[in-house]
């Protein structure tokens, strides 16, 4: 089966997809840093503007995969048709698939898609990709509606066997409504964060002051004596206002933000050093010898940006059956 890989980052759809014996027939993202690093992985250019592609110049294919950026509808959802959708990059997802009509597509999100403008913005997402949603007919359907069978369920990446909080959120959709998918069930836990520590690191220093917040709010904490000498204790979001701090053997969910600053990235206080770029990619599920670029920030945003591999893995799986 073919697919195509849209918004495609440094490629965890594409690898996940790819492990499954599926081939991969077009790419594309805007952001020059991540397509950098996926030529370097994937041996292909993917540095197109989606938006300004046609339709008819996207090779057929039988899945659609796309990690689209969360963004609001301006007009609400009050009209029928794709005008309420013009001008998102949910858009392009849609004309794609109006045009193409691949038989299946993965979408996945960040979790706040499904409360993000009061609900509205997922509401006019599955009333534009839905005629049945969750093997029952979907009432609120547009007029100009795609006629997919949808799905949609949160997965976190931790209940895959990568240690790592990232709930997000995934839409499969089928245009046979025959298919009854259900979504992978969680995998037996195997790996802790301890387990994916880098036995020779690169350490990068924290700023003397950036400590003094972690050791103030760590004794301030109510379960200091209990997680003040964990090996896995994580502090993250290091501001003068506030620490948090994670203490069961996870990480953090990683962001983009991790590629504008040191405090974003999250902190192994025993360890005293942040997590490296290595860490990074095994708690994503990609493998250690996944090449970067030089620019340390823009592979942290990367790692942050990206799906996680064993996540999609499974979903994929699931479809295949």
């Amino acid at each position: 089966m073919r697919f195509i890989d849209l918004f495609s980052g440094m490629g965890g759809f594409r690898l996940a997809l790819e492990k499954n014996n599926l081939e991969c027939v077009f790419s594309a993202d805007n952001d020059k840093y991540a397509c950098d690093t996926y030529n370097l992985n994937f041996y292909e250019n993917s540095l197109l503007d989606i938006t300004k592609i046609e339709e008819n110049k996207i090779p057929d294919h039988e899945i659609l995969c796309a990690g689209f950026p969360c963004q609001p509808f301006s007009i609400g959802g009050f009209r029928k048709g794709f005008d309420d959708i013009r001008g998102t990059l949910f858009f392009d997802i849609a004309r794609i698939l109006n045009k193409k009509k691949p038989e299946i597509f993965i979408l996945e999100n960040v979790q706040g898609l499904i409360s993000h403008n009061k609900g509205n913005t997922f509401k006019v997402i599955l009333d534009t990709l839905a005629s049945k949603l969750n093997g029952l007919e979907h009432i609120s359907k547009k007029e100009e509606n795609l006629n997919y069978s949808v799905y949609w369920k949160i997965l976190n990446s931790k209940d895959f066997n990568l240690p790592q909080n990232r709930p997000r959120v995934f839409i499969v959709g089928f245009k046979d409504h025959n298919i009854k998918f259900q979504f992978p069930s969680p995998l037996t836990r195997t790996m802790n964060l301890v387990d994916i520590f880098d036995k020779q690191p690169e350490i990068r220093k924290i700023s003397d002051q950036s400590l003094d917040y972690i050791h103030t709010f760590l004794r301030n904490h109510k379960h200091n004596n209990f997680i003040k000498n964990l090996e896995y204790l994580v502090a993250y979001e290091i501001r003068k206002s506030r620490v948090a701090f994670r203490y069961d053997n996870n990480s953090p969910c990683l962001t983009t933000k991790m590629g504008t600053g040191g405090n974003n990235v999250p902190y192994l206080v025993k360890k005293n050093r942040f997590l490296t770029l290595k860490e990074g990619l095994k708690l994503q599920g990609f493998p250690i010898n996944f090449k970067f670029t030089n620019s340390y920030s823009a592979s942290l945003r990367q790692i942050g940006n990206s799906v996680s591999v064993k996540v999609v893995d499974q979903i994929i799986k699931s479809i295949l059956k």
